[in-house]
């Protein structure tokens, strides 16, 4: 860990931790595998030890670290079969989602959507964590217009193995312009006022990291399970 935020002490620590490492743990900067000392976490934060165990027991609940009682905590590898499972939860919100767009005929929605698009297609290459930020934004703007965006904050929460998966699948050639082709093909079929359409663009987008798996672990067999 390169950096460590400094707190904000008007507020309660525990889940400022967990949010600092739950990011750093998405985004690859604490690796799978990657001891986790409560002790040295505590004297980073300038914190005691109990908002440390605190946020280290609600990542153990989103399956992003193991503690073993007594002797270590790690951040977990990425376990397929959760990332399977949030990949079904996902897809099945997000096709009544892009369903609902559709049909609503928001033009000023679908504009909106297609300039976060260009964004998007504008940092494919270039910037990294840019880019990811503006795929997130992307979707989060699609449950709020649909007028869920608890069930957004719902599947992030079940999505951090899947997330981790799709970091690792990102460099891959040609797949940032994969990804702004295919939100090119929903926001178009939301225009349309094609529901059949846009879920059909949804699902070929959300199937394809999961698509992508052996190469995956092929070139990063130390992060994910057999």
């Amino acid at each position: 860990m390169n950096t460590t935020p400094k707190l904000d002490r008007t507020r309660q620590a525990a889940p400022q931790v967990f949010g600092w490492l739950r990011e750093a743990i998405i985004s690859l900067e604490l690796a799978p595998g990657t001891p986790l000392s409560r002790t040295d976490l505590a004297d980073r934060f300038q914190l005691s030890q109990t908002p440390v165990r605190d946020a280290l027991m609600q990542l153990r609940q989103e399956g992003l670290v193991d503690i073993f009682a007594q002797h270590a905590t790690r951040v977990s590898r990425i376990d397929l079969h959760s990332a399977e499972q949030a990949q079904f939860l996902r897809c099945a919100i997000e096709l009544e989602v892009v369903r609902t767009l559709a049909q609503s005929g928001d033009a000023a929605l679908y504009a909106r959507l297609r300039g976060m698009v260009e964004l998007q297609a504008a940092l494919a290459g270039h910037d990294a964590e840019a880019f990811i930020a503006a795929d997130q934004a992307f979707h989060r703007a699609m449950y709020e217009a649909a007028g869920v965006p608890d069930l957004y904050e719902l599947v992030r929460r079940r999505s951090g193995h899947l997330d981790r998966l799709r970091r690792l699948d990102l460099p891959s050639p040609g797949n940032p312009e994969r990804v702004v082709r295919d939100h090119r093909r929903i926001v178009e079929a939301l225009a349309a006022r094609a529901p059949d359409e846009a879920q059909a663009a949804l699902r070929a987008h959300l199937s394809g990291t999961l698509s992508r798996v052996a190469d995956i672990r092929a070139r990063h067999p130390e992060y994910v399970t057999a």
